[in-house]
């Protein structure tokens, strides 16, 4: 792990009579009321500060989940294609596209910028919207060419700011896909906000889901050491828990490894 965070949860843990430290169910009135026991014991040996309940969580996740190993490319090139495309889509459509690109022998900027429209759109094809997706992709190449001699060492290498400022000013590239290029092509400690962040932190009562993207950024750059590898491995975790438990709809709490971290009010 990037680095360790004190265990005070343990001692709550402890206290329960399940060896697994999840709440077994919350549906009868005696899962309720274990479920509620946990939760004040918790409470009591680590009082739910922000900061001490993003630790928490980020303790329980990569015990739940191991290390995620995220971003899965070969080359930051291919880290920025990936989170170009993967945009209103699923990684493993990403992953079809990327093999496409690959097979073409394509991935690498010079190549995919003398590469035609069309045959580019039909490589994209996979990851859906690809009409857009081949506009986004296309921008990105003919600014790296124009602004940075096709470099990607020269455009990675800004002042993070500055280069988000220019990701930002790009097509097809909002913050979360500008973020995502900071943390995982250019190792910058910027925290990724997605849907499922969001989703977590609104269940969990830490911030409001509807919350601006700068202002959630912000409660995770105030609360934790700015620091690329926690940031990559966490909100890959996140995202872990978002996809596995925490669905828009029938989420599952009492599997999450967060379940026992709800308010009993809040437990689905």
């Amino acid at each position: 792990m990037p680095f360790s965070f004190i265990e005070s949860y343990e001692t709550a843990r402890r206290l329960s009579s399940n060896p697994t430290g999840r709440p077994a169910g919350c549906l009868d009135l005696q899962q309720t009321r274990v479920y509620r026991a946990k939760n004040m014991a918790l409470a009591r040996v680590a009082p739910r500060s922000p900061g001490r309940a993003l630790r928490r969580f980020y303790r329980r996740l990569y015990r739940h989940f191991g290390p995620q190993r995220w971003w899965p490319a070969r080359t930051r090139f291919e880290v920025i294609l990936g989170a170009l495309l993967t945009q209103n889509t699923s990684w493993a459509n990403v992953r079809r596209a990327l093999a496409n690109l690959r097979r073409a022998r394509a991935l690498a900027p010079q190549k995919l910028a003398s590469v035609l429209a069309r045959r580019l759109s039909r490589w994209l094809r996979p990851s859906g919207y690809y009409r857009q997706k081949t506009r986004a992709v296309r921008a990105f190449l003919r600014h790296l060419q124009r602004r940075h001699a096709g470099s990607l060492t020269r455009l990675l290498r800004r002042p993070a700011d500055a280069l988000r400022s220019e990701l930002l000013s790009l097509r097809g590239i909002g913050e979360e896909t500008a973020d995502s290029i900071l943390l995982y092509a250019a190792g910058r400690p910027v925290f990724v906000i997605d849907a499922y962040t969001r989703r977590i932190l609104s269940r969990h009562g830490l911030m409001p889901e509807t919350a601006p993207y700068a202002d959630l950024q912000d409660f995770f750059h105030r609360q934790l050491p700015r620091d690329a590898a926690l940031f990559n491995e966490y909100h890959a975790l996140l995202v872990a828990a978002g996809k596995t438990y925490c669905h828009r709809q029938n989420p599952d709490c009492p599997r999450c490894p967060l379940g026992i971290e709800l308010e009993p009010a809040r437990a689905r």
